[in-house]
Formats: C-alpha cells, sequence, structure tokens
C-alpha cells in the first residue's frame, strides 16, 4: 500500500513533499512507548492505524496539510481504542505547537533562504526567488506578517485570513504602513520638476531626457508602495516637440556653419530624422531599463504604460503621440535577448491600447497603429484593450487608465482638476481584502436565506478587515515616501505633513474584492453562472457588493469599491482551505484553485464573442476594477482574426486582453509552447513537447496569470488552472 501513495503532503514551513508512511509509524511508535506495557499497542494496530491513513490521503485530490495527517492519525488511535497512546500524542503535538509559537518567523525565513517553500516563493510569478534581493524582500515580510498577526490585526480577521474565508492582501507590507497601487502624476513631475533622492530634477530639454527621468521616477515610486503603478504615454508627447525645436535649432547651425543651403524643407526632413532616432532611443531607454531595473523588493517594477491618442489635442501634439506609440510597439513587438541572445517576451512594462473612433476602423486615421498593436499582441500577449466608447459609458464620460493591471480609480465629484475636469493622476488606492464567495456558498450548505445572512456577516468582517488598513495609514507623515508625498507622484505635501486627507473624500480607493462567484453559483444554483437560471443570482450577490460599498462610503467618506481580485497564490490558499473545511464537492472544491472574480471558468467551453459579451455585465459592477481575458492559440498568422476581437472588445466590453502563448526551450531551441505534465507523485512540471525537457532553468515560459504576464513560474493551483484553460477562439 505505502509504496503506491503518491500523494503531496504540505509541511508546516510551506514545502511540499512526497507522503512518507513510515513518518506515520514512527510518530505513533514514539507516543507508544512511553505508556506501560499493558497500554501498548501491537505492530499490526499501529500499521493498521497508518495504512488506513494512507488510504484517506490516497482518496483525495489536493496536498495534505501535516495538521490534517496528525488529526487522522489521533483519530485513527482512538478508533483502536488506544486511549492512553493517543493521549501521549496529544500531549506531545501540543509541545511541540508551544515550541513553534514560542517563535513563528525562524522556520518561515530558513524555509525561504533554502527555497524550499513552495507557497511563499511562487506567491508571485515576477519575483526571483534565488537571488538576494528577493530573499531580502521575503524576510522582512515574513516578520511584517507576523507582526500583524499577532499584534497589529484583531483576532477575527486573522483567523479568518488563515481559514480562507477573506484574505487580508499584502500583510508582507501591512506593518510598513504602504499604500497599493497608483496613478503617477508623471506630467506634474515632468512639467514642473522634481526631486530624487535629495537631488532636484528640472523640466526636462529633451525627449530623451524626459524618458530618462520617467524611468528613474518609476523606480523611486515602486521601492515606496506594492502594488502596481502606471503612467500615460501622453505626459511624454510635448517633450517630442522640445526635441524637434532643439535637433532643429542644430541642424540649422550646422548647415550655415558648413555654408549649405538653409532650405526649410531639407532642414525639416533632417530634423524629422535625427527625432525619430532619438524616439527611438527614448523608448529604448524605458522599455530596457524598467526591465533591467530592480526595485528593493526583487523584481522590475510593476509597471503599466497607458497609450491613449485623444488624451492630447489633435494636431503636432497627438500626431507626436502616436510617434511615440508606434515607437513602443514596434520594439516590444521585437522584444528582448535573454543571456542566450533569444528574443523573448518580456513581462514589463504592460501596455495598454485604447480604442477609440480615430483607429478602430480601416478608414480611420491611426489604424495602421491598431494593426500594429494586433500584430503585437499576437506575438507578446501585450497591449491589452480598453474600449473608450464603453469606458465613456460606464465612467461619466471619462477615459482614463487602471493603477497597474486592472484597479480602477472612482469618478469622483470631489475630485477635480483646476480646468473642472476630473482628476486621476496622482490618486492611488489604499489596499484590498478579497472575501471568499465559494465558502459563503459551502458555509450555507445551499440554503439561499442563510446564504445572504453569512454573506452580510462576512461582509462586515471585510469592512472591518479595510478600516484596519485605512486606519494603519492614517498619520502616515509624508517624509516617509518624499516621492510620492512631497514632490508629485502623487501630491506635494510639506513635509512633517500627515497623508491623511488623501485618505478620505475620494482621493483614494480602497477595495473590497471578491473570487468565486463560478463556484458560488454552481454550490447554490448547481449550474454555472453562464447558465440563464444561475446569472440572476450572481448579478444579485455582485449588487450586494456595490451596495454594501455605496453604504460605507456614505457613512465615512471612505471611496470603498468592488474589485475583481487578481489572484495568484489566493487561488490555491482558497480552494485548499475549502477541502479542508468542506471536503471535495464536486464542480466547487474539486480543483486546486477557484475561479477569479466573475470570470468564466477556465475549462468551460465558450467562444471568444460570446464569453466577453457574458462577462460585460459583470465588469460594470466591479467598478474598482476588473479585466476579461480570452484564451487564444498562437496567432502571428492570423492578425485579421486579432482584429476582429479588438472590434468586439470596442463595442462590447470596457477593458479586455487575449492570452497568446510565448514560450521557448533552451535545450532544443523550441519556440511553440512549453506543456504542462503531471509526475508519478502527482506534481505538475512543465516540458518541451519536442525534447522533454522539464528543467525550469533551461526554459522560458510568459503566461498571463493576474493582467500582468508571469514568467519566473507557479504554485501548484495556478499551474493546474493554466493546464485546465480551453481555447475561446
Amino acid at each position: 500500500m505505502s509504496a503506491e501513495v503518491k500523494n503531496r503532503v504540505i509541511k508546516r514551513n510551506g514545502e511540499e513533499v512526497t507522503f512518507d508512511l513510515s513518518k506515520i509509524v514512527n510518530a505513533i511508535d514514539k507516543a507508544n512507548h512511553e505508556v506501560d506495557n499493558i497500554h501498548k499497542m501491537n505492530e499490526y494496530q499501529i500499521l493498521a492505524i497508518a495504512d488506513n491513513v494512507a488510504d484517506r490521503i490516497q482518496e483525495t485530490t489536493h496536498a495534505v496539510n501535516v495538521e490534517d495527517i496528525q488529526d487522522m492519525v489521533e483519530t485513527g488511535i482512538m478508533e483502536m481504542r488506544g486511549y492512553e497512546v493517543a493521549q501521549k500524542y496529544v500531549r506531545y503535538r501540543y509541545r511541540r505547537e508551544l515550541t513553534r509559537k514560542s517563535n513563528t518567523t525562524d522556520n518561515g525565513i530558513l524555509s525561504l533562504l533554502d527555497n524550499i517553500n513552495e507557497e511563499v516563493t511562487q506567491e508571485n510569478s515576477n519575483k526571483n526567488p534565488v537571488i538576494n534581493s528577493t530573499q531580502r524582500d521575503y524576510m522582512a515580510g515574513e516578520v511584517s506578517k507576523d507582526l500583524s498577526k499577532r499584534v497589529l490585526l484583531p483576532a477575527e480577521v486573522v483567523r479568518a485570513h488563515e481559514e480562507g474565508i477573506i484574505h487580508f492582501h499584502d500583510t508582507d507590507y501591512y506593518a510598513q504602513r504602504e499604500h497599493n497601487c497608483d496613478l503617477i502624476n508623471l506630467e506634474d513631475m515632468l512639467q514642473n520638476g522634481t526631486v530624487i533622492s535629495e537631488t532636484m530634477i528640472e523640466k526636462p530639454h529633451s525627449f530623451f531626457t524626459a524618458c530618462n527621468v520617467t524611468t528613474q521616477i518609476v523606480a523611486q515610486v515602486a521601492s515606496n508602495q506594492y502594488g502596481g503603478q502606471s503612467f500615460s504615454l501622453a505626459h511624454l508627447a510635448p517633450f517630442v516637440d522640445i526635441s524637434r525645436q532643439k535637433l532643429k535649432r542644430a541642424v540649422i547651425a550646422e548647415r550655415k556653419a558648413c555654408g549649405e543651403s538653409l532650405d526649410e524643407g531639407i532642414i525639416d526632413k533632417v530634423t524629422e530624422r535625427r527625432l525619430r532616432e532619438e524616439v527611438k532611443s527614448g523608448i529604448q531607454t524605458i522599455q530596457y531599463q524598467l526591465i533591467t531595473l530592480m526595485t528593493c523588493n526583487g523584481q522590475a517594477p510593476f509597471v503599466t504604460v497607458f497609450m491613449y491618442l485623444d488624451e492630447v489635442p489633435a494636431g503636432q501634439t497627438r500626431d507626436d503621440l502616436a510617434l511615440i506609440t508606434e515607437e513602443v510597439l514596434r520594439q516590444r513587438m521585437q522584444g528582448v535577448k535573454n543571456e542566450k541572445g533569444v528574443w523573448i517576451t518580456p513581462a514589463f512594462p504592460k501596455l495598454i491600447y485604447v480604442l477609440d473612433e480615430d483607429n478602430i476602423t480601416e478608414d480611420s486615421r491611426y489604424w495602421y497603429l491598431t494593426e500594429l498593436a494586433a500584430k503585437c499582441t499576437a506575438k507578446r500577449m501585450v497591449p491589452d484593450y480598453i474600449s473608450a466608447k464603453m469606458m465613456r459609458e460606464l465612467k461619466k464620460g471619462n477615459v482614463y487608465t487602471c493603477m497597474g493591471c486592472r484597479s480602477f480609480l472612482t469618478v469622483e465629484d470631489s475630485q477635480k482638476n483646476p480646468d473642472g475636469s476630473y482628476k486621476f493622476y496622482g490618486r492611488f488606492n489604499q489596499g484590498v481584502v478579497t472575501i471568499n464567495l465559494v465558502d459563503v456558498a459551502c458555509s450555507s450548505e445551499g440554503d439561499m436565506d442563510k446564504f445572504w445572512k453569512i454573506l452580510d456577516d462576512r461582509l462586515e468582517l471585510c469592512h472591518r478587515a479595510l478600516r484596519c488598513r485605512h486606519e494603519r495609514l492614517k498619520g502616515t507623515v509624508s517624509d516617509v515616501a518624499p516621492i510620492l508625498w512631497q514632490y508629485g507622484a502623487l501630491a506635494r505635501l510639506k513635509k512633517g505633513e500627515t497623508i491623511d486627507k488623501l485618505l478620505y473624500n475620494g482621493y483614494s480607493t480602497i477595495s473590497l474584492g471578491y473570487a468565486g462567484l463560478y463556484e458560488m453559483c454552481m454550490r447554490m444554483v448547481g449550474k454555472s453562472h453562464t447558465d440563464p437560471e444561475a446569472k440572476p443570482f450572481a448579478l444579485a450577490v455582485m449588487q450586494r457588493l456595490n451596495d454594501k460599498c455605496a453604504e460605507w462610503k456614505q457613512a465615512e467618506n471612505i471611496s470603498y469599491s468592488v474589485y475583481g481580485t487578481p489572484m495568484e497564490s489566493t487561488t490555491y490558499k482558497f480552494a485548499k482551505c475549502l477541502q479542508k473545511r468542506f471536503g471535495i464537492i464536486p464542480g466547487v472544491t474539486d480543483k486546486n484553485y477557484i475561479t477569479n472574480s466573475y470570470h468564466v471558468h477556465v475549462s468551460e467551453e465558450i467562444d471568444a464573442f460570446n464569453k466577453l459579451k457574458f462577462e460585460s455585465d459583470f465588469q460594470k459592477l466591479s467598478p474598482g476594477g476588473a479585466i476579461s481575458y480570452v484564451e487564444v492559440p498562437n496567432m502571428q498568422h492570423n492578425i485579421p482574426a486579432v482584429l476582429s476581437v479588438m472590434k468586439f472588445i470596442y463595442d462590447n466590453i470596457m477593458y479586455a486582453e487575449l492570452n497568446t502563448k510565448s514560450d521557448y526551450c533552451e535545450q532544443c531551441g523550441y519556440d511553440g509552447e512549453i506543456q504542462i505534465r503531471e509526475q508519478e507523485d502527482g506534481k505538475l512540471v512543465w516540458e518541451c513537447p519536442n525534447c522533454g525537457n522539464r528543467d525550469q532553468d533551461k526554459m522560458f515560459v510568459a503566461r498571463r496569470t493576474c493582467g500582468y504576464i508571469g514568467t519566473q513560474f507557479w504554485n501548484q493551483g495556478r499551474t493546474q488552472e493554466i493546464k485546465d484553460r480551453v481555447l475561446h477562439l
């Protein structure tokens, strides 16, 4: 029996190992030796208990926690009437627990340094867990988590978080009074100057310098918050003409010095030629610096670049913005070379291209950019697309970028610029707490009345947790992050001034996340939320979340907003907690992941257009952020199909992306899709279908998992979710 057991066990330090029957036998033996001979169990009884536990583990479809196994052992001893042995076993467990609780961080940190904590080291698919800067950040995070759980957070919030009822995001940064994500006010910083590391940075005198300063700003911002950040190419566009005029003066001076003709046409041609070279160098600076920068948390900045032509006035400035956008797309389509000299898909920066009237039809002025964007998406998975048409309907006529991968600011009448337009740049998000909707459904056991009561109770728990995030930021002085609070990225407060006024009145948002709408419907209605009988229930739940946010906002003047959580490690954690609490429920808890936000389940057969149309109804009820996607094969030889999806996005949904594949095997040079295989022990691994290579260090895999592209591989739950994805086109 023991030789056949191939299930995985999750140790307390997060490491996943193969189940070992002998460890159970040894543990029972130790307890057995502590009792009198008359109460001792015999060898056959001990083996029977161990085999019974092994059978139960074999029946599960997921990795089992070591605590669960110990519970099974304890029950097995009692069933054998070994009461005295059971008593010794319980006492032994208790003593070990006390020892562990006396220092809650040592083992966690040591497991990180040894790279054996799969849950932590693969919680972020863009962090390399081996390098020193990442490990330093993880070590600090373990201390922050420990302080947060033992000292800073209420016991009910900690308990709910650990049981997977809610998820209190980013506890590894909570103790440090950091916030989530933001829109950099790059225009203010470039036009009016800023300060970086106590050094005055004045308004740039060229496009190239503006690009250089931008990358420095991004790096500084990333080192002072933990979420994503976005900036707009529109804020760089005015510097193109500054360079144009500067170059033109230089060309005229050169031609005068050489006695050459001062023909205006010739001067303009030479100027534009040099200008294009400067634009190329400037964009290359942004791309390569952002990719190669390593912030203090061991990763490239989680940065998004927004490309919206109508954000600047028509005429020369808009044409200059188009020129920059074209260069960004061309360079991104080329990719970057890895250490082997192979062109690969970079994870950052994320690109967002806005579809509007002047670029959505073949006869529109900037259609050539849309065609280029389609080719870039087919090859490198970006850009993603915002429909200006749909966004204006949902955002009071406004079109603006998200703060990173999907977190959108709310449109606030209290937040306007001097010219009367709505203010977005310079605002930020305070943080996220996510409700596990699947747990609400399972806890209610299918009873609708019970469901709504539990939902309201859990939402109030989320509310209290969100208030903890808010209160933790209150009293923070601007001096802790001058680039953010004093020098224009988010505000220009005085030294010693607190950020408190930025936490109210709509300046910042705070997010109520949600997960598992699909599984919730399966448990309560027995059908996917794509079914007409289940969809009204799903929409009603979403509306309840929005109503609660409105209620809290009205009472507290804090901008709560519903947010489609981009779960990476949380999807696995929630799944494991559900299985522990409720067992395996077909269609509900039988996977090692639960579905992100409102998304159609990854295994559900549905075409791209119906998926986007269906999910658009749910995007409307996620004003704090959401993104939809369609899973597609290699589209590099079918650009018309990509364009047809883009046109459909423009007419039907606010924000969407196409998930393509972009892999490379260094062992054999294969550049198709790297496959996921299941080993004999049940663990999922990546394998080159051409040469069979399974060494992750000798392959490059890029997949979109949470809005951003991930390139450092994923935990077992997310890997299974990727494996289960079906194509929508």
